[in-house]
């Protein structure tokens, strides 16, 4: 009787054992997961600053007139050219 409740313990800590790798394997699988997804999100961060900062940069009043002039052909009206409409 002594030797099967000796069996059942040693099976039991063998048992607990391979729980413990098994959880320390998958930690550590998850961890690398999360840091490489932390890299990402900074990456996107770093992108979504830049995107900010360049549509702000063209967004510009002084850069929209020029884009107007030089790529549209755009000019200021003439004086002559400016009717007032009345309701």
């Amino acid at each position: 009787m002594q030797t099967i409740l000796m069996l059942a313990l040693l099976a039991a800590v063998i048992a607990s054992a391979i729980s413990v790798v098994w959880a320390r394997h998958e930690s550590r699988v998850l961890f690398v997961n999360l840091t490489a997804l932390q890299n990402q999100r900074d990456d996107m961060n770093i992108e979504y600053g830049k995107l900010e900062l360049e549509q702000a940069t063209f967004a510009e009043p002084r850069r929209i007139d020029e884009e107007a002039r030089q790529q549209l052909g755009m000019v200021d009206p003439r004086p002559q050219d400016i009717r007032l409409l009345r309701r």
